[in-house]
């Protein structure tokens, strides 16, 4: 699902985004409701941040990705820690393009995820090349979402990967 985002597009940096596991459910711009083999998903667009909210059987795990005041905890390179009975990782690169490898890089993204079932992209009025947009599936078990968070006037481009379920067994 693909919509255009009903605020102004500030200029927040790629620097500015921070992450945290935990915390409420923040006002959203968009949301997509999933269903994804008895796992509850909501993919909740805050902006030029995302927040996904998790919830299987008994369980429940949100993470956000914002520009968050007074946060302390910047994005990190890589998360790996145990939410309950569950195992999550997180990833996050940012990647710098220049502006003609930008412009190609966000149509491609936003053509993948806006007739995706399970994706919702957000635009900004204004710059066709400022969005936020997310992609989730089930695979083997566990629930898995990338994030890419687009900075047009900086030509970078942060990129999350998250995966989380039942903690896999070590195989030999």
């Amino acid at each position: 699902m693909l919509t255009t985002l009903k605020t102004s597009y500030t200029d927040t940096r790629a620097a500015d985004l921070a992450w945290a596991l935990g915390r409420d459910p923040l006002p959203a711009l968009a949301v997509l409701d999933l269903e994804l083999s008895g796992a509850k998903l909501q993919l909740r667009l805050l902006g030029a941040s995302h927040q996904v909210l998790l919830e299987e059987a008994d369980r429940s795990c949100s993470e956000t990705v914002a520009c968050m005041p007074g946060s302390s905890t910047p994005l990190p390179l890589g998360v790996s820690k145990r939410v309950g009975e569950w195992e999550y990782e997180f990833a996050a690169r940012v990647e710098t393009l220049t502006q003609g490898s930008f412009a190609g890089r966000a149509q491609e993204l936003l053509a993948l995820v806006a007739d995706h079932p399970h994706g919702l992209a957000g635009t900004f009025p204004g710059s066709p090349h400022a969005f936020t947009a997310m992609l989730a599936q089930r695979h083997e078990g566990q629930v898995r979402w990338r994030t890419w968070h687009a900075y047009p006037q900086e030509g970078q481009l942060v990129v999350t990967r998250t995966r989380i379920g039942a903690r896999m067994p070590a195989t030999l």
